[in-house]
This record gives C-alpha cells, sequence and structure tokens, in this order.
C-alpha cells in the first residue's frame, strides 16, 4: 500500500414508518396536519486506522441502533413518543446524540453525521462537530 493517510468512510441506511404533525405550522399548512412518512436514516461513519479484515466497524455493529429505531420510532406517533417537534432536522440530531452516547464508546471509529429524510428528494443532515 502507498504512504497515503487519510479517513475512511461508510454509510448504513436503515427506514422506519412513523406519523407526525408539526404543531408550530401556521393553520391550513399541510404539515400541521397528521400525516406519515416512510423515513430513511443514513449513518455516515468514519475511522482513520482500518481493522479486522479491513472494515471501519462491522455493520453488524449497527445493530443496537436498529433495535433503538425499531422500538422507539417505527410505527409510532412520534409527536406522542418523542420531546421535541419532530422535524427531519431534530430527528437528525436526535439519532446523532443516541449514537455517539451508545454505539461511539464500545465501537471502531466514529459518527460523522446523520440524515434523515422523508421523501427521496428532501432530507436533514446532522453533521457532529470535532474539536
Amino acid at each position: 500500500m502507498s504512504a497515503v493517510t487519510g479517513w475512511t468512510r461508510i454509510g448504513k441506511q436503515f427506514t422506519f414508518h412513523a406519523a407526525h404533525q408539526l404543531l408550530t405550522l401556521p393553520e391550513g399548512h399541510k404539515c400541521r396536519r397528521e400525516h406519515g412518512h416512510t423515513y430513511t436514516v443514513e449513518v455516515v461513519w468514519t475511522a482513520h486506522v482500518l481493522t479486522g479484515p479491513g472494515f471501519v466497524t462491522d455493520f453488524a455493529n449497527f445493530g443496537p441502533f436498529k433495535q433503538f429505531i425499531d422500538d422507539h420510532l417505527d410505527h409510532q406517533n412520534l409527536n406522542k413518543v418523542l420531546a421535541i417537534e419532530p422535524t427531519s432536522e431534530n430527528l437528525a440530531r436526535l439519532l446523532a446524540e443516541w449514537l455517539v452516547e451508545h454505539l461511539e464508546p464500545v465501537i471502531d471509529g466514529h459518527l460523522v453525521s446523520v440524515s434523515v429524510s422523508e421523501s427521496p428528494s428532501s432530507w436533514a443532515t446532522f453533521e457532529v462537530a470535532r474539536g
């Protein structure tokens, strides 16, 4: 291998189905009404040094995150299960916080960003700021 150094990134996608309404929007705005989405969550993870057979981390290590999504978000009314306005932006930050708290301490690499999309053409990304 060459002497080039850098970071390697991987991505993993998850989906869940949920309803929400954005109650702070003005009357008449379509998103103020209760509606549902098939959400896509994309996690980007990075490492400077690869481990094992050449992994940033094993994709199987994201199992607890998938379980968190299934247990707390999938087929839920997000207004009832979250203490925040359930926008894509807020969901991306919430999921990033969960990953930093629960997975970063126990798996190789670290979180770069979390993107949440409500449709194929719209998304929000939360990028983790590092020191």
